[in-house]
């Protein structure tokens, strides 16, 4: 559910014109419902409440300082990748308590700094980062809390490119070889192994893939008990899925049912780290027509956004449901939707059904609230979009948009340049 609506034809995001906003701010932009998101984080802390659990928002989904404490006000934590993933995270006041630290590959000073602020662990991905950590920790005279990202081999029927649990994969430990590098963690006097990760992918629509690696995680927990390894936390990492097209995705409600019986008489703290789930459907992508363009073989409808503003249509193949901004009779036509950077894969739709929009006109591209804005960039010297947070019948500005003096503002030029 989302709170982004028509009323007397206009697009509205809660209760202020997405027309006005885009007046006001210009264009392109990305505009957030402050409603949507406390719903959803809402949902998922209701859904787990029979169980002690953490919900760990994955930021790398959507950084933005004000949707974090949005959900840091809600009580979630925060997953992270990387140190400037923590940085947002303690500005934003998520307490060191509820971060988790992921990622393949953790550098030296990330890891002291997750050490120094005191996070709940680090999610260790080999076991070359294993000793690494043990070793910074040894010299800061601190225990490293720690789990194994144990990597299950379940296949999550999703993108190859957000398929993250299998072995072909670079992520996480192979799962036939975890038990005995929890042994040698259990050894090493600088760490504290408190839990076990799992991760299988992103924008995933079936519970039967959660069940399944979770059952294989359950399995090495108990073992790891029997032999006296003290595991704390299950951190059964993210990946719901949401509704671009025509998915039907589990809620957080059915995903708790099938999960909950299984943990539940046992002596752990769930982890949860919803990213997509949280954000995806509480933002849309507001882009201006710049012109329509006819040729003989194609429509194309031309607008000011581009791949460098969202680039999972490009990326990845990704749907993203287009509408007018100004809902009014006129006819359909079938159309490529398409950006202004120098590249043929710099499209938001390609042979796409939509309104015939015209010049001027305002669309919005839908479910543009994850791994929008976080993996835009500045390609063709083009500076980044405005974000807008809507709460009930006000907007407000919480990304200012990037001048072309932002450009180049932490370049350097050479005296001999000069």
């Amino acid at each position: 559910m989302n709170f982004f609506h028509y009323r007397d034809g206009q697009l509205y995001a809660e209760g202020v014109s997405v027309q006005e906003i885009a007046e006001q701010v210009g264009t392109p932009l990305y505009i957030y419902s402050h409603e949507t998101i406390k719903r959803h984080i809402n949902v998922f802390t209701e859904a787990f409440k029979d169980v002690p659990h953490i919900i760990c928002y994955a930021l790398k989904a959507n950084p933005n300082g004000a949707i974090l404490r949005t959900l840091s006000g809600f009580g979630a934590g925060a997953d992270i990748v990387s140190g400037g993933e923590l940085y947002r995270a303690l500005e934003a006041d998520i307490p060191p308590k509820k971060i988790v630290y992921a990622g393949v590959g953790k550098r030296d000073d990330e890891i002291r700094y997750g050490l120094e602020k005191g996070i709940l662990m680090f999610n260790v991905e080999s076991s070359e980062e294993l000793h690494r950590i043990n070793h910074i920790a040894s010299t800061m005279g601190v225990k490293a809390p720690v789990a194994l990202r144990v990597n299950p081999d379940i296949n999550p029927e999703t993108h190859p490119y957000i398929t993250t649990g299998m072995k072909t994969y670079k992520f996480g430990i192979p799962i036939e070889e975890a038990t005995a590098l929890y042994r040698v963690a259990k050894g090493f006097p600088s760490i504290e192994v408190v839990g076990i990760h799992k991760h299988i992918g992103s924008q995933i629509v079936k519970v039967s893939p959660f069940v399944d690696a979770i059952e294989k995680i359950i399995a090495l927990y108990d073992g790891f008990i029997a032999e006296g390894i003290p595991i704390r936390y299950i951190d059964m990492g993210g990946g719901l899925g949401i509704t671009y097209s025509d998915e039907a995705p589990p809620d957080p409600v059915s995903l708790a049912k099938a999960i909950v019986p299984l943990i539940q008489n046992r002596n752990i703290t769930l982890i949860l780290e919803p990213g997509r789930s949280i954000v995806g459907n509480a933002g849309i992508f507001v882009s201006k027509v710049l012109y329509r363009k006819e040729t003989t073989e194609k429509t194309f409808v031309i607008v000011d956004g581009g791949m460098n503003d969202l680039i999972r249509p490009s990326l990845y193949g990704a749907y993203h449901h287009i509408q007018p901004v100004e809902m009014k009779s006129r006819k359909k036509i079938v159309a490529d939707v398409v950006g202004p950077i120098c590249e043929s894969g710099d499209f938001f739709a390609k042979g796409r059904q939509i309104e015939a929009l015209e010049q001027g006109e305002l669309l919005a591209v839908m479910s543009a609230g994850a791994y929008g804005f976080s993996m835009s960039s500045n390609y063709n010297s083009r500076p980044r979009a405005a974000e807008v947070l809507v709460k009930d019948n006000a907007f407000y500005i919480v990304t200012e948009r990037e001048t072309y003096a932002d450009l180049v503002r932490l370049e350097r030029i050479p005296e001999f340049l000069k």
